[in-house]
């Protein structure tokens, strides 16, 4: 396991701090509550309110959740609090995977994307040279 943070003021009128988190773990189901706790206690010390940090806990489990069940050897969760906005992005070494489309019939897998596209207000999604990155971002009021 991996992590770094890192916290830089900011100088400028608009944006009052910069926070940089990064973890790396193996792409495995066991390894998704640390990525979960991890960003749970760095946003409660980055001063991010209740309601926006269950939400970006969410948002982190349901992607560290989708890297463990599609990665082949690791995860990355980093996290970003740039001014108003949380970034975060977790990339994975698997193979492209067909995101299941929201009006399809529920069943037990396909339900987090479609919960990640409702809480942040965007998401991305990248095949890299190495695997996925899923990137979604949240406004925060930190």
């Amino acid at each position: 396991m991996f992590v770094t943070d890192s916290a830089r003021a900011d100088t400028s009128p608009a944006r009052s701090c910069h926070h940089q988190a990064m973890l790396t773990l193996p792409a495995q189901e066991a390894h998704v509550p640390a990525a979960r706790h991890l960003a749970a206690e760095l946003l409660e010390c980055w001063r991010v309110p209740e309601s926006e940090r269950d939400s970006a806990v969410l948002i982190v489990d349901e992607l560290a959740a989708n890297a463990a069940q599609y990665g082949r050897e690791r995860m990355t969760l980093l996290l970003v609090l740039d001014g108003g906005t949380l970034h975060i992005v977790v990339t994975d070494s698997g193979t492209a995977v067909e995101r299941v489309r929201h009006d399809a019939a529920p069943d037990e897998h396909g339900r987090g994307t479609g919960i990640v596209d409702s809480l942040a207000q965007s998401t991305e999604i990248h095949q890299t040279r190495g695997g996925r990155e899923v990137r979604a971002c949240l406004r925060c009021s930190a």
